[in-house]
């Protein structure tokens, strides 16, 4: 436990009535500019009446502390947590001392967990400073975190998404996520120790990223295009407004060689594409199950033999306005260093390509057949792979117009989806 608490022989400051501090009892969290810039004239304020003042070293170096003040060193959280509440319990002011605005992937969220009562004086972020430093604008960003966390969510939605903004961890950072960026169209921002006498920042590409080693803490901003990254909707990674399960029609097609609607709207649910998670869509043809997985927020692969079908799956990718990835290859050769999927969707090839697919042991494998006689390979195929496997038909018929204002049933093409789930 790094916790080293230091008291002077005066005892705790309490507020005088009618000053800013006769608020209930509570925790100030300051946030320590990432930009370098001094605190604004009501930290000092704060500051002042602080008798609890908990933070970093390299935060509790960069205020001024008042004389007879209780500093706490953060190391674990917990035993910091107990002396605040302590605090707040005997109406000391306290102040936790926080890299740029503490709501932000920050202390404030654990502090309110505490049941902590608490007030945020918020600085510039890390995050802002990074786009400031670049000279992007960031209203249109996903910002994400790979701290203390799996790193792949956050490498999957810079995948995915033309502007996100991560902040990293040692071994989770621009090299790795240089690393997993390389095969998309991507520049990468590397900013280096914020605010200090020793930052640096970098445009660099995903594969020179990976080459280097880079210092900590650092924040990463992978930029797409367009590099603003603002969707029409300005929602960047919610539900397309214009839905999903769309028309034939919304997509060019070859000899309506393309997953009906109503078979898409079951595949897609089955697949669960979110933002952070990874869908190969292998026999992509049009590309139109890939591209309304990337209109949710997924980070997409999609894979085809036929070049014709490669640049169908460009268009359509470019009329929707996402990002899909394009292999052109026959699997399941063409799979072979892809990065891993959470899900894949297979759209064709035979059981030598599901069997491909199930040794890259993907959460989801979801399979749509026309033919009656490759149903029962198929599951036998992922059961034995270790996946519990459901099947359904579908069968749809759309209503088409007769003469005369009758409208009659026109069947479309009876199609199997196997899903299958890993326990």
């Amino acid at each position: 436990m790094t916790v080293t608490a230091v008291r002077a022989d005066a005892a705790p400051r309490r507020p005088a009535a009618g000053d800013p501090g006769t608020d209930p009892p509570h925790v100030t969290v300051v946030g320590v500019d990432a930009a370098g810039h001094p605190p604004p004239p009501a930290v000092a304020g704060v500051l002042a009446r602080a008798g609890l003042v908990v933070g970093a070293a390299r935060h509790l170096a960069a205020v001024p502390l008042p004389a007879g003040a209780e500093t706490v060193v953060l190391g674990p959280l917990a035993p910091a947590l107990d002396r605040l509440a302590v605090a707040v319990a005997a109406a000391t002011p306290a102040v936790v001392l926080a890299s740029g605005d503490p709501g932000l992937f920050g202390i404030v969220r654990r502090l309110r967990a505490a049941d902590l009562p608490v007030r945020v004086v918020p600085a510039v972020s890390s995050v802002a400073a990074a786009f400031a430093r670049a000279g992007l604008p960031w209203d249109g960003a996903a910002v994400v975190t790979a701290h203390g966390r799996d790193l792949r969510p956050a490498l999957n939605a810079a995948r995915a998404l033309p502007l996100v903004a991560v902040l990293t961890a040692p071994g989770a950072g621009a090299a790795e996520l240089g690393a997993g960026l390389v095969g998309w169209s991507r520049r990468l921002v590397v900013a280096e120790h914020l605010g200090t006498d020793a930052e640096r920042v970098t445009w660099t590409t995903p594969a020179e990223a990976a080459a280097r080693s880079w210092s900590d803490p650092h924040v990463l901003l992978s930029v797409g295009t367009p590099p603003d990254g603002m969707r029409v909707d300005n929602q960047p990674a919610a539900a397309p407004g214009g839905g999903w399960a769309l028309p034939e029609s919304a997509y060019a097609h070859r000899d309506s060689m393309i997953t009906k609607a109503e078979v898409r709207a079951l595949v897609v649910a089955r697949l669960r594409p979110r933002l952070g998670r990874l869908v190969w869509d292998v026999g992509a043809g049009s590309g139109s199950v890939g591209i309304e997985c990337a209109l949710l927020g997924a980070a997409v692969v999609a894979v085809d033999r036929d070049p014709a079908a490669v640049d169908l799956v460009r268009a359509n990718a470019a009329r929707h306005a996402v990002d899909v990835r394009v292999v052109c290859g026959r699997a399941p050769d063409a799979l072979a260093g892809l990065p891993e999927p959470d899900a894949v969707f297979v759209g064709g090839g035979g059981g030598d390509v599901l069997a491909a697919v199930a040794a890259r042991r993907p959460a989801r494998v979801v399979v749509a057949l026309a033919a009656v006689d490759r149903v029962a390979p198929a599951r036998d195929l992922l059961r034995d792979a270790g996946y519990a496997v459901e099947g359904v038909q579908l069968s749809a018929a759309r209503l088409a117009d007769l003469p005369g204002g009758s409208v009659r049933l026109a069947a479309t093409n009876p199609v199997v989806v196997l899903t299958g789930e890993r326990p």
